[in-house]
């Protein structure tokens, strides 16, 4: 019998997991919900299983019924309200997307974490496609040294068809996306190779002419935002939220004071780069350079997923968490400070680079500080609430 029966909230981006959960005996495909349920799920592979378009519905007939967990692949910036009545309920939670929008609600969420006890994961996927898993390992095992600074971007831009398709709405959430919010794929790589957390952000947004001309229907008109951070344990760590440059799809980096590693950008597909000064060149090492291709025990089942494999390993590691008890390094105080990252640098754009200082929200003095702090550019369904501007301000 399934120990997993997982219900899912989002079937639009939830349905590649849809997808890989179905082939896990271990998980039970327990209930779908979304809105727009029956332009979603017309898959005859799903034809058994109950679906909702009322999120409250969705949850009573879990509750009712044994339901034990829900995957969150709702809106953006709408997962902490989510996540937090599902954990009430009794419920463990995985995140699909970043784990909240406001300064508030990532008290609220880490609060309700520690109150109910309940399993939180977010499930971003970029750390463990098999470059970065590679990375990590290199990391792990020390030969880096003194870890001094690393580097992720992530790019991707589109035409004005693909715009419009992904921006159903005058109020869809990618109308009014900042572009230091949606950072979980470049700083998530960093943090989890590196083993730190955000201290302190300082971030920059470039104006984009081509963006611009689209500001009637996407109102984030910059192009592209960069972040720089003084990250836990000293190091120096500089990444992008989604940018739209005329550049490789991403690359990633890091360095430390005996070598450095990198993947991505001009580095050959699916390889991984590693570098030594002639003086710090392990004994019998020929080249200062390697190139290395990785290769995991999971690749054939791995390899299919999307995202480079980090959809299926991050099944894998829903199934380690709930089964085995493995403590996820993606828990609720490494979502919510990647979140606060994302909120924070935005408040650094649009006050020219001034330092930010991201809280510790497991310290309950420097949550309280922020307890109220509901800021947001996000308008709701009615086009009101939006606090922030959602781009920098230009003039023609």
């Amino acid at each position: 019998m399934a120990s997993i029966k997982m219900g899912v909230f989002g079937a639009w981006r939830g349905n590649s997991y849809i997808d890989l959960m179905l082939r896990e005996p271990e998980i039970d495909l327990f209930a779908i919900c979304d809105k727009n349920i029956d332009n979603l799920c017309d898959d005859g592979k799903l034809a058994e299983i109950p679906k909702f378009r009322d999120f409250d519905e969705f949850l009573s007939y879990g509750k009712e019924n044994g339901m034990n967990a829900v995957f969150l692949a709702n809106y953006f910036h709408q997962h902490a309200p989510f996540a937090i009545k599902a954990m009430n309920a009794g419920l463990d939670v995985f995140s699909e997307c970043t784990a909240a929008s406001t300064l508030k609600e990532c008290v609220e969420l880490v609060e309700t974490v520690e109150k109910t006890g309940r399993k939180y994961m977010l499930c971003e996927n970029y750390p463990f496609s098999n470059e970065m898993l590679k990375m990590e390992e290199i990391a792990r095992e020390g030969a880096l040294g003194s870890l001094l600074y690393a580097e992720g971007e992530y790019n991707h831009s589109g035409g004005n068809e693909e715009l419009r398709r992904l921006t159903p709405g005058r109020y869809h959430w990618r109308a009014w996306l900042p572009r230091t919010y949606y950072l979980t794929h470049s700083l998530g790589p960093i943090m989890y190779i590196t083993k730190t957390e955000v201290r302190y952000v300082s971030a920059r947004a470039s104006h984009s002419d081509l963006l611009y001309e689209l500001r009637e229907w996407r109102h984030n008109y910059d192009g592209a935002a960069h972040m720089l951070c003084e990250m836990s344990g000293g190091m120096t760590a500089r990444f992008t939220g989604c940018t739209a440059m005329a550049s490789d799809y991403g690359r990633y980096r890091v360095c430390g004071d005996i070598s450095g590693v990198e993947a991505g950008g001009y580095i050959p597909g699916g390889k991984v780069r590693q570098f030594w000064h002639e003086h710090t060149k392990p004994d019998g090492q020929n080249e200062n350079v390697l190139l290395i291709d990785p290769a995991f025990d999971d690749d054939k089942k791995a390899k299919n997923a999307g995202h480079g494999g980090g959809d299926y390993r991050v099944v894998q590691n829903i199934k380690d968490y709930l089964i085995c008890g493995k403590e996820p390094f993606f828990d609720v105080y490494r979502a919510v400070n990647m979140s606060a990252t994302a909120i924070l640098g935005w408040r650094s754009c649009l006050n020219h680079g001034e330092n930010f200082k991201v809280p510790d929200f497991r310290n309950k003095e420097e949550r309280e500080a922020v307890r109220d702090d509901d800021l947001t550019p996000f308008p709701d369904e009615n086009g009101e609430g939006a606090t922030l501007p959602a781009a920098l301000p230009f003039e023609e």
